[in-house]
């Protein structure tokens, strides 16, 4: 039987991508509730209410129209819910290295998610404004770093162009790097960084050598602990940390840490049933995937 899946908010498995809490202001952020809407949206996608996140989302776009951060917000939900509907987010997915490696089921042409890619742009282009304006503005960064690491895991899980991803990947993770020099703070950056040191440490060794040629690096134990900071410190990214390093530890057949986070989930999300769903089957299933 095909398990439900679960979402998490970033990513994907290398999303990586990080909001930061400690970020400059958003443009125009006077209006108090703005920043309100978008946890408000954050946490509606961690229940999968993805209309409604959405809904939140495009209200904070009306009141900041030039904050990109909006946009990507929008954007996230989009992929989200794609990933949902395809299981990306379950144990099932994650420890089946044909499909954490290999991408969903189906051809690309019938996964295509075009509202995600229109909406992702945007976002970029706006991000990329703010940059052009000042190359160190954090909140332009924190944008950029969300709208590459979510084109990444599209372009690897979707469209299952991994060498793309990879790309994609990088731009990400040198983003998100240069983030974290000029905010510290911003810890949610941490997860586009672990993510990606993480699902490059898990290819078979043939393919890591000819990365390392190119120079991509992927190390695992880096990789968790550095999941670990976001799913410790983050912001927005938290509880998308929190799943993403639970599965990775069921990945290691690390089965107590990730029973701690997934209790941690069920109680944070009790609208949610699939956390609790996955924590059942941790409780019932981990002896078998020794």
């Amino acid at each position: 039987m095909k398990r439900p899946s679960i979402i998490a908010c970033t990513a994907a498995i290398t999303l990586f991508c990080g909001f930061g809490a400690s970020a400059r202001p958003a443009p125009a952020a006077a209006d108090s509730l703005s920043p309100a809407i978008l946890d408000s949206g954050f946490a509606e996608l961690y229940k999968l209410n993805f209309q409604g996140a959405r809904a939140e989302f495009l209200s904070y776009e009306k009141q900041q129209p030039s904050d990109p951060l909006g946009k990507v917000a929008e954007a996230a939900s989009y992929l989200y819910e794609e990933f949902n509907e395809k299981g990306v987010f379950t144990s099932s997915f994650f420890l089946d290295d044909a499909k954490f490696l290999g991408g969903v089921d189906g051809k690309p042409s019938e996964n295509r998610n075009d509202a995600f890619m229109g909406v992702n742009q945007q976002a970029r282009e706006m991000a990329q404004g703010l940059l052009k304006e000042n190359p160190r503005d954090a909140h332009g960064l924190l944008v950029l770093t969300m709208a590459d690491g979510m084109e990444s895991d599209y372009d690897a899980l979707i469209e299952k162009k991994q060498l793309a991803g990879l790309t994609m990947m990088r731009r990400a993770d040198s983003e998100a790097s240069l983030l974290l020099s000029i905010d510290p703070n911003a810890q949610d950056a941490y997860l586009a960084l672990g993510a990606s040191n993480y699902v490059i440490g898990s290819l078979p060794a043939y393919k890591r050598i000819f990365l390392k040629i190119g120079g991509v690096h992927g190390d695992k134990e880096r990789g968790i602990q550095l999941m670990q900071q976001a799913a410790d410190h983050g912001h927005y990214l938290k509880p998308f940390a929190q799943i993403l390093l639970a599965l990775g530890y069921e990945r290691e057949h690390r089965f107590d840490l990730a029973r701690v986070l997934l209790t941690d989930l069920t109680v944070e999300f009790p609208e949610n049933p699939l956390f609790a769903h996955e924590l059942s089957l941790i409780q019932t299933d981990s002896p078998r995937r020794r």
